[in-house]
């Protein structure tokens, strides 16, 4: 696997004796979540913690998060983050990897449009070495590694989640192009239609991404539509329609909630074809943390959803759910983070 550069963090020498174990941090940065985990070199997870993405603040607020559940994390490990080899962050937006700085973040948080010193900040924080990824592209890359795309040569990742994201391994290597491929999110499924979070119109996320679901949901019930989806949020104590919210209100059968699912499935199916009839990849990877939540029922009607848009539907590729499920994303930031020791 190809790393991004390393960006500042001072060399702490009393941990040089930690670091010979040669254990890494990896972050999730998500829409809803901040997602770390402590692995070794084989890829085992040692060390996992979990916390909510804060909803206002600074972009530094944001890092201030990503660390305190790098702390924990590193607890679990037996360990302190100044004594990890190297920490990567796969993240929404932007990323320009060179300069450790993410922008254009519509996800997470407030959001923000400039770009901002991520990597470093949290290298100064964490006292040691920081890379930054695409969250997307470090997933698909962990599957690839050691998850469901282990057969293949070349896989499309798409993340259905906050959003939908997508990443590229093809024949083998990660494929960024110019630093933006794999954004199967943003292709046009319908010209003209719902308007999508990044302010074009009729995008596969404006359709599939839950943000844009719920905001569907909520309009719904300003018309006078009946749901529980917003009962059973209650009473999970969320304030977001998150996965296992949509996973109840299938199970119980909700019907706003069924007809919101089945179109995006629909969109879905259009988009993911398109992908395959221009890149022919051997497989599909279904990660995210509605990918994850919903693919064990709904990979196979994204596969049949798929079917009437390919080229070729006897060549048809399988729809795999992410094998690593949500954790694919911070594995795959930790394996990102890999190469500084190395």
């Amino acid at each position: 696997m190809d790393a991004a550069h390393s960006v500042g963090g001072a060399t702490n020498h009393e941990g040089r004796s930690h670091r010979k174990t040669w254990l890494w941090g990896g972050i999730d940065l998500g829409g809803t979540k901040i997602e770390v985990v402590v692995v070794d070199a084989a890829g085992r997870v040692l060390g996992r913690s979990r916390r909510p993405t804060p909803r206002v603040g600074t972009p530094g607020d944001v890092v201030q998060a990503m660390y305190g559940a790098l702390e924990e994390a590193a607890k679990g490990a037996g360990t302190l983050p100044r004594h990890l080899a190297g920490v990567g962050v796969g993240a929404p937006g932007s990323v320009d990897a060179d300069a450790g700085t993410l922008a254009s973040v519509s996800n997470v948080g407030q959001g923000w449009t400039e770009p901002y010193p991520i990597a470093g900040d949290l290298a100064d924080l964490s006292r040691t070495r920081v890379v930054l990824g695409n969250d997307v592209q470090v997933a698909v890359a962990a599957e690839y590694r050691l998850g469901a795309g282990k057969p293949y040569r070349s896989v499309l990742g798409v993340w259905w989640g906050t959003g939908v994201g997508g990443g590229l391994v093809l024949d083998g290597k990660p494929w960024r192009g110019r630093g933006a491929a794999g954004e199967i999110g943003h292709m046009v499924v319908k010209p003209g239609g719902a308007r999508c979070g990044c302010g074009r119109r009729g995008c596969m996320e404006a359709y599939a991404g839950r943000g844009c679901l719920e905001r569907k949901a909520r309009k719904a019930v300003r018309r006078g539509e009946k749901t529980r989806l917003f009962d059973w949020m209650e009473k999970r104590g969320r304030d977001r329609l998150t996965s296992s919210v949509w996973l109840k209100a299938l199970e119980e059968q909700d019907l706003l909630a069924t007809r919101l699912i089945q179109r995006a499935i629909r969109m879905l199916g259009a988009g993911i074809a398109s992908a395959i009839n221009v890149l022919d990849v051997d497989a599909v990877v279904l990660g995210g943390g509605l990918g994850t939540r919903l693919g064990p029922v709904y990979a196979d009607r994204i596969h049949e959803a798929m079917r009437p848009h390919l080229f070729l539907p006897e060549r048809q590729p399988p729809v795999k759910v992410a094998a690593l499920g949500e954790l694919s994303g911070a594995i795959g930031a930790a394996l990102l983070a890999e190469p500084l020791m190395k």
